[in-house]
């Protein structure tokens, strides 16, 4: 730990003199150089290096001001840099110590933040609402969601809707739902399973029921990538974060690859490009599947088709719960603690394994859930089916995949293909969201398309993790949507 007197306390940098509001010259400093904040517990004296950006509030609530068991400071060398910083940008310095914590007001519409002394460590990973949403009882959880759906609702029957007020409602929406779909299951963990679906029940549907409307709203403007930006601002806690913005890409995507499926040649395309272009991928996939008998209808089962409503809804569901299991513990993707494999891969665990017996969620998320690691077999990947397989191969040791992917339920529970098409599809907005994650700090976030060329070169070229022909339809999808060359 540095030493104390090397250690400036946040609340010193960024309150005014006046002592009222916080200082914006410097917030905005501090996000432009990814300045992280060093966090002191209180009672354990644990240590953390956090970036700035996923501590700070959704609604300009000042997390270092706030009652709880950590404290926050910039260490000498960052508290220098932003000093010198300020001088060269505003030509001045502002650095008074307040004589107190003060508390910020809350804006109305969202939940009442009340101090507590002792937080959990949630609020680090999930944002400062994350406490407000687990003292809900689940009766007021459920009243959240309904009213968040109606918020969507009266935005869809408008004709004219104004972009900032679209943006504004999915990003609060989906932010909420996910927040309490995990406050909701970490207590639903501690019962028994009838107890737990008892519990869980009413936030199932009504959970479903917003993203039918999120959903549909979203599908309106696939391309609106005012979204993203919008979400960096607006929520906190890393992990959220990235809850949020894969459920919205993946929405987006959803429907992107419905409209190319449905209004356009590209599966005829696809068919007359497959043999030169994606065949070699697939036959190393199906290596016991003669080369010729590797066609389009071969790799996806039944072949390429649009996704229905009923089930797009469900798998949208999967997209938004699918990192409900993880742990406060895991910083998202980067820390200043090593990467630990089997602490990564049990969130995986936890998320599916409490979904299937804890909560009446459709298969569908729950598959999702579980299955979005698993990378084709590669050895880099984790997750449930792999287990399931061998388990599988024990009783029938010649049974082989004949497909890649299957759009339904039987063949990927029957062991028929190797990969379901959403846990698919999410893989690869998971490992896009991870690069372009705009909160590194460790690691320099990629640019669009800096991320799209590393993935192809890492994940389709070098290792046959994530499907080619799906990417190359994710490819298009953000290169229209970003309007990338």
């Amino acid at each position: 730990m540095p030493e104390k007197e090397h250690l400036t306390p946040l609340s010193a940098i960024l309150s005014p003199q006046d002592g009222k509001g916080i200082n914006k010259k410097y917030i905005e400093i501090i996000l432009e150089e990814e300045i992280p904040v060093f966090c002191l517990n209180k009672n354990s004296k644990k240590e953390r290096l956090m970036p700035f950006r996923s501590l700070y509030g959704s609604y300009s609530i000042n997390f270092w001001l706030q009652s709880s068991e950590w404290d926050y400071y910039l260490t000498e060398d960052y508290f220098e840099k932003l000093k010198e910083k300020a001088i060269e940008k505003t030509g001045a310095w502002e650095f008074y110590e307040p004589e107190q914590k003060k508390t910020s007001a809350v804006k109305p519409g969202t939940p009442e933040e009340e101090p507590e002394e002792h937080q959990s460590e949630e609020v680090a990973a999930y944002g400062n609402e994350y406490s407000s949403f687990a003292k809900m009882p689940t009766e007021k959880k459920v009243d959240w969601l309904n009213k968040n759906k109606q918020r969507l609702n009266e935005l869809i029957a408008k004709k004219n809707k104004e972009i900032e007020a679209v943006v504004e409602v999915l990003v609060d929406t989906t932010k909420d739902a996910a927040l309490i779909n995990h406050t909701v299951l970490a207590e639903a963990i501690q019962l028994g399973d009838d107890e737990a679906k008892k519990l869980t029940q009413d936030i199932v549907d009504s959970t479903h029921e917003m993203v039918k409307s999120s959903a549909q709203l979203l599908s309106e403007d696939i391309f609106n990538n005012d979204l993203m930006k919008t979400l960096v601002e607006k929520s906190n806690g890393t992990i959220v974060q990235h809850m949020t913005r894969v459920y919205l890409n993946g929405v987006a995507f959803l429907a992107y690859y419905n409209n190319l499926v449905t209004t356009s040649s590209a599966i005829q395309k696809l068919r007359i490009s497959f043999v030169a272009k994606y065949r070699p991928f697939y036959h190393r996939l199906l290596p016991h599947i003669n080369i010729d008998d590797v066609v389009l209808e071969r790799v996806f089962l039944g072949g390429m088709r649009s996704i229905a409503p009923e089930i797009f809804f469900k798998w949208a569901v999967g997209f938004l719960i699918h990192d409900i299991g993880k742990a406060s513990a895991i910083q998202y993707h980067e820390g200043e603690a090593a990467y630990i494999r089997s602490t990564v891969v049990e969130h995986v665990k936890t998320g599916y394994k409490s979904i299937m017996t804890k909560t009446n969620y459709p298969m569908e998320a729950s598959l999702i859930t579980g299955y979005h690691h698993e990378y084709y077999g590669s050895s880099d990947g984790y997750g449930y089916f792999r287990a399931n397989l061998n388990q599988y191969k024990k009783s029938y040791p010649d049974a082989k995949q004949d497909y890649c992917i299957t759009y339904d339920l039987e063949p990927i529970l029957d062991y028929q293909a190797l990969a379901y098409f959403p846990a698919k599809v999410l893989e690869i907005i998971d490992v896009f969201d991870s690069v372009t994650d705009p909160n590194r700090v460790y690691r320099k976030a990629l640019s669009s398309k800096e991320a799209l060329e590393m993935i192809r070169t890492e994940f389709v070229e070098k290792h046959r993790k994530i499907d080619i022909i799906l990417f190359d339809i994710f490819d298009s999808f953000i290169r229209e949507k970003e309007k990338l060359n």
